[in-house]
């Protein structure tokens, strides 16, 4: 398996903060988790490039993140999708919008 970004890193970092904004958490734990991975993944590159560095061990760590980002940016996908997330400016829709809105005066009720 080839790794791949969909997103950019200028992407993810919309979609956690309309998380912040809205106070929508699930988007943003995604994005925030391929992020992660993303560092994982560069992590591991430069350790197989060290001399000393067992490479099958970190070519193991390697594949492992590749696969697991894979899976995270098909999950962003359908999440995105199925909230009808704005895929241009990547902006949560009105209705979520909204619907947080709600949720937050009910609260001070």
């Amino acid at each position: 398996m080839q790794y791949e970004e969909r997103y950019t890193d200028a992407e993810l970092a919309q979609i956690i903060e309309q998380g912040l904004i809205y106070m929508c958490a699930c988007p943003a734990q995604v994005a925030d988790a391929m992020r992660k991975l993303r560092e994982l993944y560069r992590y591991q590159q430069n350790c197989l490039a060290g001399l000393d560095n067992n490479p099958m061990v970190h070519a193991a760590i390697l594949q492992s993140t590749v696969q697991s980002h894979a899976i995270m940016q098909d999950c962003l996908d359908t999440v995105i999708e199925l909230e009808k997330w704005d895929r241009a400016t990547l902006e949560m829709p009105a209705n979520l919008r909204q619907r947080q809105l709600q949720e937050l005066l009910s609260k001070d009720d």
